[in-house]
């Protein structure tokens, strides 16, 4: 008999652990595809007719809100100081609308969001407009920059009527409505400074700070009555922001700041904020590498981020000096 010669295998062959590791992997990518898809399928139901109360409405964040809450097919209150400007803003909206998507015409409302009368009365308005409320945007605010020695309390006030009270007083005016009905949704746009102090914005932190801790204990309250509370704590942002800030006497900024310039675009904080709202976040921060950083070594290792702030407030004073 001839000698039977054994075939010869080029390379390792497939052992059945890997064999087994291919279609499990699929099948996990598969799974992961189908949870992202219902979970925009959820997303879309629960904006698709909502009503949707945005603050600030006119320019910045809020107005790149009411054009991803509008293509969702959202139903907008719109509110601001300027009448004229939120006109503007519903005919952007209107001249944006495609044919494909179901989309409302906003409503408008006007009122000073630090005028706590004017909450009580704009409150009346938009549920004889719209019935109920599904969905709050808290999100008008005002910056602040200056020294804590040269700032007047009436400007520390200022700053917190529009940034806490405002929020506060409209949010309190609308909770009996989603208590009745056992649903509702209350998102405020904070900020990292909500988070963490920098040097010469303490007004501003200061109202971020108490803002953070209203809707932290709102949402413990409320969650009894399946009403959902998102916090939204962004950084930079390329608005007015800056600009329009106020300072120690209450005159206004009028300055770019380098940060604000680099900082994330509306457009794309508005899709974070569109998303967090339809996956129900609690909280969602959107910020860089570094103020994140800044976050956590705040609560982990709090003596360097002191030492941090405080050679920070030394350069700041520097330059401004020089």
């Amino acid at each position: 008999m001839g000698h039977i010669r054994k075939p010869i295998y080029k390379g390792k062959p497939m052992d059945i652990t890997s064999m087994a590791i291919i279609p499990l992997l699929l099948g996990s990518l598969g799974l992961f595809g189908l949870y992202r898809l219902l979970q925009r399928l959820r997303t879309r139901a629960y904006l698709q007719d909502a009503v949707v109360v945005i603050t600030g409405a006119t320019s910045g964040l809020g107005k790149e809100c009411a054009k991803v809450f509008h293509a969702a097919g959202s139903r907008l209150v719109l509110c601001g100081r300027d009448k004229e400007r939120l006109q503007d803003v519903v005919r952007e909206l209107a001249s944006m609308a495609k044919k494909t998507n179901k989309t409302h015409k906003p409503h408008t409302v006007t009122f000073d969001l630090s005028d706590t009368e004017a909450v009580a009365s704009a409150v009346g308005e938009i549920l004889k407009c719209v019935g109920h409320v599904d969905i709050l945007i808290n999100n008008a605010g005002i910056s602040y920059r200056g020294t804590i020695l040269d700032t007047e309390v009436d400007v520390d006030r200022m700053v917190m009527e529009t940034n806490y009270f405002g929020p506060v007083a409209l949010t309190k005016a609308l909770l009996p409505s989603m208590i009745k009905k056992r649903s509702g949704h209350i998102v405020v746009v904070s900020s990292v400074q909500g988070r963490i102090s920098i040097p010469f914005r303490s007004a501003y932190a200061a109202s971020k700070h108490a803002t953070q801790a209203f809707f932290d204990c709102l949402r413990a309250e409320v969650q009894q009555y399946e009403i959902e509370v998102t916090v939204v704590c962004p950084g930079y942002i390329q608005t007015n922001l800056s600009l329009n800030a106020v300072t120690a006497n209450g005159s206004r900024y009028g300055v770019m700041d380098k940060n604000t310039a680099e900082g994330r675009t509306p457009e794309d904080v508005a899709k974070v904020v569109l998303k967090a709202v339809g996956e129900k976040k609690k909280e969602v921060l959107i910020a860089g590498l570094m103020p994140t950083l800044a976050v956590y070594l705040r609560t982990l290792i709090p003596k360097l981020f002191f030492t941090l702030m405080a050679a920070r407030a030394k350069k700041e004073r520097k330059i401004k000096d020089s």
